[in-house]
């Protein structure tokens, strides 16, 4: 994507490290030294020697420096921004049956603390990252659009990661209305591809690391879930494409629609033609709500809201999954 719109702005990446945020902002990095782009990034980490380890640490202050910070404790001040990119979030489902009060309390008091410091640098626009987990757990193969109603069970625990991503939107939204901060959310399907760490724990690093140590996938359930998938840089031309088109208070889903599966599918897949044939998918049934999985559910959603404003994606699942594979190979 041409990031010629971003000359001479700043952007603010809370979340640097992470899949999501490390991807963008090599992407401009490179942007910047193969075009003579003058993109100034502001990393929001935790750990400043996990950023350099990442990122290097030959770049100046004026194309990135760093706010070393926990995401509720960013210093509101004016640092010259223009668009921020909120990607700081818990992904882990352990953590959410296991400590679901600090994945609340990260993800509301950050969000606050983030849009504050957007009213203060009084910015172009302000990228909220949610999930498709909002929707709930659907139970047919029906197109699910941005308006589509949710079944959540707020009683159960594991609702603490998308009740309290639900809450950020409408927060996102209430402090648009009041303070006048143009907010985008996008609605991410799950998201992979080259930069996950090979000790990552949800299923598509396992099925990765099956294909590249020869053993056979096992699955704890019968992986009747469906969803669509997204590779990362699909996910940063989204979120480029919103920060400079998308309708502030406006929620856009992301994913590539051809991907739509279900686990099982994806597994073979995998073992079929990124591991050659040499792997195979087994069944062992266990209750898997200790690891927290989300629910048997269908998630088909309708993409074409943001694909109006000119983005689609290029990669298919089996080019993702070969991409994140060929990565974490050479750790």
């Amino acid at each position: 994507m041409d990031l010629n719109s971003f000359n001479g702005k700043t952007l603010f990446v809370t979340g640097a490290t992470g899949l999501i945020g490390q991807t963008l902002i090599r992407r401009v990095l490179e942007f910047n030294r193969d075009n003579g782009g003058s993109i100034k990034v502001i990393a929001s980490v935790r750990n400043i020697e996990k950023a350099h380890g990442i990122f290097g640490e030959d770049h100046s202050e004026e194309e990135l420096s760093y706010v070393v910070s926990d995401i509720c404790s960013i210093p509101l001040e004016d640092m010259g921004i223009d668009y921020i990119v909120h990607a700081a979030s818990n992904t882990s489902s352990r953590s959410f049956i296991e400590k679901p009060m600090e994945i609340i309390d990260t993800a509301i008091e950050g969000t606050k603390r983030v849009l504050k410091l957007a009213e203060i640098n009084k910015v172009s626009a302000m990228v909220y990252l949610s999930t498709m987990e909002v929707y709930g757990t659907p139970l047919t193969d029906e197109k699910i659009d941005e308006r589509h109603a949710t079944n959540l069970n707020s009683m159960s625990v594991r609702s603490c990661y998308p009740e309290s991503k639900r809450m950020c939107e409408n927060i996102c939204v209430s402090y648009q209305k009041e303070y006048a901060v143009p907010t985008v959310v996008l609605r991410l399907t799950q998201t992979f591809g080259p930069g996950v760490q090979y000790n990552d724990g949800r299923v598509f690093a396992e099925f990765a690391r099956c294909a590249i140590e020869g053993r056979d996938i096992v699955l704890k359930t019968k992986g009747e879930t469906k969803r669509e998938y997204l590779h990362v840089n699909d996910a940063v031309n989204a979120i480029f494409t919103a920060l400079i088109k998308g309708q502030p208070g406006e929620a856009y889903n992301v994913a590539n629609e051809d991907t739509y599966c279900s686990i099982y599918e994806m597994a073979e897949l995998v073992a079929d033609r990124c591991a050659g044939g040499r792997i195979s998918v087994q069944i062992q049934e266990e209750d898997s709500s200790k690891y927290g999985y989300a629910p048997t559910l269908h998630m088909n959603l309708d993409t074409s809201k943001l694909r109006s404003l000119g983005w689609m994606p290029e990669h298919d699942l089996e080019e993702t999954f070969r991409d994140m594979i060929a990565d974490m190979s050479c750790c």
